[in-house]
């Protein structure tokens, strides 16, 4: 008979656990890199109260587009693709939240036009895409890094 005492949970250490973020997923492609509970940031791993649905939609974006810029080449940015409308597909050059439901996108489009979207989290849909870096400079841009480096900051800083 094996101990099982180990996998025994107090009722705080439960109620903490159902309390942070769940990620699961399941690919066909075995190659596919699943952001990992692992890899968030302290500020992802705390409890869900005392956090709107704004931030934690955003903390949750970063997550995936972090992940999503580490499957790119070198001659591959990220973008977001959006539904319900028509507003196309725009380079990820910004992103932010204004509690308690909004979200709001900076970027360009394919015209490089200047866009911003402001977006209801519950309304959020988006897809992340891979698009050739811009002619305009050599390296593509890695807003995912510097999303989540701003996060740390504000964790540091607010706790």
């Amino acid at each position: 008979m094996t101990d099982q005492t180990d996998m025994i949970e107090t009722t705080a250490e439960y109620a903490e656990n159902a309390a942070l973020p769940q990620l699961h997923e399941v690919h066909t492609d075995p190659c596919h890199k699943s952001p990992s509970p692992e890899n968030y940031q302290a500020t992802l791993q705390s409890p869900q109260s005392g956090k709107s649905p704004a931030r934690w939609a955003y903390e949750r974006l970063i997550l995936y587009i972090q992940n999503f810029e580490e499957q790119l080449d070198s001659n591959q940015q990220v973008a977001m693709g959006f539904t319900g409308g028509d507003a196309g597909v725009i380079r990820i050059e910004g992103m932010g939240y204004f509690d308690p439901d909004i979200l709001t996108f900076y970027g360009t489009d394919g015209d490089g036009t200047k866009t911003q979207l402001i977006q209801h989290v519950g309304q959020l849909n988006v897809m992340l895409r891979a698009l050739p870096v811009a002619l305009e400079t050599e390296t593509p841009t890695r807003i995912g890094f510097e999303l989540a480096k701003d996060l740390g900051r504000k964790t540091d800083a607010t706790g």
